[in-house]
């Protein structure tokens, strides 16, 4: 057998490795755990049921950056969300972000967390959109969705927030106002994961490469 041909069929089988590594296993959304409030306001829920696009749908995967268990992670490039788990794996989940002008980064912590928030635009907010009320009552419909996660630095509350959302089509996308937005099942199964106090850190835009180094959209077991 020629070296060539030897060279082309370690090539394969070396791609067809890495093909098995990244292999991506997803989990659907588990409903057992949400309360009878959260059944009956999702029933309600008047926006459109869009459903997320497979690459951004919950999932197990391979963890390699040096994050304790527990804390939060998230990847504004690529649009995820990782909750670091034991034993070098993550829950990866699909989310909304800002616009890179509006878009929050840096090492902050779960200040406060809250069930089916009102929201209440920031006057930056107001500025930008106008003609908004100064508070919306929490519901299926609202903005913040069904949960929650407030993000402070020290004792500070940055204003902003991961939640939920009342608009699942825009997850993978980078349109919020800065928030970090979840569709409404997935925020509420982090939310039951996430302590106050958790650490969370936010990437800065343009850091794709560097998470594609160590694998964050790698395999899951």
């Amino acid at each position: 057998m020629s070296f060539l041909r030897i060279k082309q069929l370690g090539i394969l089988v070396a791609g067809l490795m890495l093909s098995g590594c990244m292999a991506t296993q997803y989990q659907s959304a588990d409903t057992s755990s949400f309360k009878p409030r959260d059944k009956d306001l999702l029933a309600k829920a008047s926006y459109a049921r869009t459903p997320v696009a497979a690459s951004f749908r919950r999932a197990i995967v391979d963890y390699h950056r040096k994050e304790a268990p527990g804390s939060i992670l998230v990847d504004s490039d690529n649009h995820y969300l990782y909750y670091v788990l034991d034993n070098g794996k993550a829950i990866r989940y699909g989310v909304t972000v800002g616009e890179e002008a509006l878009a929050f980064s840096g090492i902050a912590r779960v200040g406060n967390k809250r069930e089916w928030p009102d929201w209440i635009p920031t006057a930056d907010i107001h500025k930008r959109m106008g003609g908004l009320p100064s508070r919306v009552a929490g519901g299926p419909d609202n903005p913040l969705g069904a949960r929650a996660l407030y993000l402070y630095q020290g004792s500070k509350d940055t204003l902003f927030r991961i939640h939920g959302t009342n608009q699942p089509e825009y997850i993978g996308t980078s349109i919020s106002s800065g928030c970090i937005r979840m569709t409404n099942e997935d925020a509420i199964d982090l939310y039951d994961r996430v302590k106050v106090g958790t650490m969370v850190v936010v990437l800065e835009p343009r850091r794709s490469a560097r998470m594609a180094s160590w694998g964050g959209n790698g395999s899951v077991n």
